[in-house]
């Protein structure tokens, strides 16, 4: 049996300001946008790293799925605003160069500066504009 070839295309994170989070992603990670979309008073925005053109994170509105109930959408705002809904790990070569660029940005909560962690990483964590947990990873 062989394996499938299958990638990685995109991830969603929640936003409750497109600004903010665009500035975030573009400014502070030097993510470049791919796409900028609005529809009905909400916004998509699309980043990623400019050498990894296959691999996206769609920065979205929370609330645009048509099969969410008022109860599932006033959870998820709780959630976000206690940073426990959406989380992404990225990774970079220099983490303590990464750690003071986006510790130097206004838009981020420092929730871990870096620690050599007892599983075998070096990492820090912080959140994004909208609450969304973003840890660092450093390449070994």
């Amino acid at each position: 049996m062989t394996g499938m070839d299958i990638t990685i295309q995109a991830s969603f994170l929640p936003h409750d300001d497109p600004d903010a989070s665009l500035a975030f992603y573009r400014d502070t990670l030097g993510f470049e946008v791919r796409n900028d979309v609005g529809y009905g008073g909400m916004r998509w925005i699309t980043v990623g790293p400019a050498d990894q053109p296959g691999t996206s994170i769609v920065l979205h509105p929370p609330a645009a799925d048509p099969g969410i109930t008022d109860d599932e959408r006033r959870t998820i705002v709780e959630m976000m605003a206690k940073g426990t809904y959406g989380i992404i790990l990225l990774a970079t070569k220099d983490l303590d160069a990464t750690f003071e660029r986006v510790q130097a940005s206004s838009s981020a909560e420092v929730v871990q500066e870096p620690t050599d962690q007892p599983y075998g990483v070096r990492d820090c964590a912080f959140r994004d504009p909208a609450g969304n947990l973003i840890r660092i990873n450093e390449l070994r």
